[in-house]
């Protein structure tokens, strides 16, 4: 049986995807340790995964809402969208996939001159569409209203029609064994259409992908040719450099709750 609030901080790491110790001891007017017994509490139940300074919702097999997971590691994708968009050229070809990470990509690449982007994210041609600069093509197929996602064959056919300089993707969870993992099978499909047929793809994630599970393979990270995140662990950070991929530790801004940006590429 669960109190009232455990059931109340259960309702609210549905709706944000995470929870923090100290936001629920002010909320609850109660000390740390009394919300760390809660947290672990419910993370005895499976209900939550602890993780630093809070919990996240558990889930393998459904994701967060779209719009809260904007706001999970908000800085640290902000982070990696500048890290990101700085490896993309003017005039440059590319594939935008569904993501709160890639979208943040894709705010940043507005300054940018000449590109084409195929995307099948309603989010980002949104964003991008008033920019003269920036041709957006949008794949065709079934919109999933949870976050504007485009899915199905007839995207998966419309991608292979391309090949392009960049991809940006995303992933909804990364095993530490390298696996790429997400929540719809047909997003994956997607995904998989894109990475084949792009010359270099950029894998845009935060570390609390590290912490997350989700039921479908995209692929692996040694099929990526850069990972852009904020930190990495070393098991990721041994599969990058056994694979040759290079991955870019781009740490929030200055001031920011992880520290001063690095922006550092390890090889």
């Amino acid at each position: 049986m669960l109190s009232e609030r455990q059931l109340q901080i259960l309702e609210s790491a549905k709706r944000s995807g995470r929870v923090m110790v100290d936001e629920l001891s002010a909320r609850f007017e109660v000390s740390v340790q009394t919300i760390r017994k809660d947290l672990n509490e419910l993370c005895d139940a499976r209900l939550l995964t602890r993780v630093h300074g809070g919990a996240i919702l558990s889930s393998g097999v459904e994701n967060v809402g779209y719009d809260a997971r904007r706001v999970i590691a908000a800085e640290e994708k902000a982070a990696i969208g500048r890290a990101a968009a700085d490896l993309i050229p003017n005039q440059a070809s590319l594939f935008i996939n569904i993501g709160t990470t890639t979208e943040a990509v894709a705010h940043q690449l507005l300054r940018h001159s000449g590109l084409m982007v195929i995307t099948n994210n309603i989010n980002v041609a949104i964003a991008m569409r008033p920019y003269p600069e920036v041709e957006v093509v949008i794949a065709g197929g079934v919109v999933r209203r949870s976050d504007g996602g485009i899915v199905g064959e007839a995207a998966v056919d419309f991608i292979r029609q391309f090949k392009v300089d960049f991809a940006v993707i995303g992933a909804s969870a990364i095993d530490l064994d390298g696996s790429l993992l997400d929540f719809d099978y047909r997003e994956v499909r997607v995904a998989q259409a894109i990475i084949g047929n792009a010359r270099h793809v950029i894998l845009a994630a935060d570390s609390s992908k590290f912490e997350r599970s989700a039921p479908v393979r995209i692929g692996h990270l040694d099929q990526v040719q850069t990972f852009v995140t904020d930190t990495a662990p070393p098991e990721i950070r041994a599969i990058c450099a056994a694979a040759d991929v290079r991955l870019v530790e781009a740490g929030p801004p200055a001031g920011a709750r992880n520290g001063a940006a690095t922006g550092e590429a390890v090889a």
